[in-house]
């Protein structure tokens, strides 16, 4: 199964949402047959997977803090020991961009936590947010890729309602974008947020600080590298549909 999660991404990214939804169906039937051969008790399931731990975000679903950009310098924790649940999730530059609330937000329905590291004026701070919408991966995926696509408005029109406020896009495809936000020279905000419409979830990851920030922003790796290190996890999280 090890290598079946590492190809997940790739999958994904070439099949699309009817090929996402083909290859879901050939994960649960090879987890049938797997379960036919390795009998395990309920008892000793592993916790933190995705069923049964459906109605809050596996410990398993978090970026590894050793891939978060600024690790070596910030030692950033492990994030399942700081997660706390959202009721209404929203991405952290909607602050910045004071972007209006959406009527019938899809994100109000999914199960969300975000881990959050403070530090002191200067130094960077971290918010990463993951979102699950339980059900069938067809609608769970397109209601993610939804919110990608409110995401990518919402900064396409933040200088509309935070004239300050100036995005520039870094990486934008149908699945990931990353983007870089100054806000008025006064601080500054690096955004990733990837879907992975096989496990109908979303992750955002933000870190910003305030200008000049004491750590330069140098020698990070590049969006893609940030991108797969956040949808890796969800493949062994999310081993098919929540129900």
């Amino acid at each position: 199964m090890a290598e079946v999660c590492e190809l997940h991404p790739y999958i994904v990214a070439r099949t699309g949402v009817v090929g996402v939804q083909v290859y879901v169906r050939m994960l649960f039937a090879l987890a049938v047959a797997l379960q036919g051969l390795v009998s395990v008790p309920a008892a000793h399931a592993v916790p933190g997977v995705c069923p049964p731990i459906c109605d809050a975000i596996p410990d398993s679903a978090w970026i590894e803090s050793g891939s978060i950009p600024l690790a070596p310098a910030y030692r950033w924790p492990a994030l399942a020991g700081l997660a706390v649940p959202v009721t209404t999730p929203r991405f952290e530059f909607e602050s910045w961009c004071a972007s209006p609330a959406r009527e019938d937000d899809p994100r109000d329905f999914a199960v969300a936590a975000h881990a959050d590291v403070s530090n002191p004026p200067g130094q960077w701070n971290l918010h990463v947010q993951v979102m699950h919408w339980r059900g069938d991966t067809v609608t769970g995926g397109r209601t993610a890729l939804e919110a990608l696509e409110w995401a990518r408005m919402a900064l396409a029109s933040c200088q509309l309602t935070a004239a300050e406020v100036s995005p520039s896009i870094t990486t934008s495809t149908p699945m990931d974008l990353a983007t870089v936000i100054s806000d008025g020279g006064r601080r500054i905000m690096h955004t990733y947020v990837i879907v992975d419409p096989a496990s109908s979830s979303l992750v955002e990851l933000a870190l910003w600080s305030t200008v000049p920030p004491t750590v330069e922003w140098r020698g990070v790796a590049s969006d893609k590298e940030v991108f797969d290190a956040m949808a890796f996890p969800l493949c062994a999280a999310y081993l098919g549909s929540c129900r």
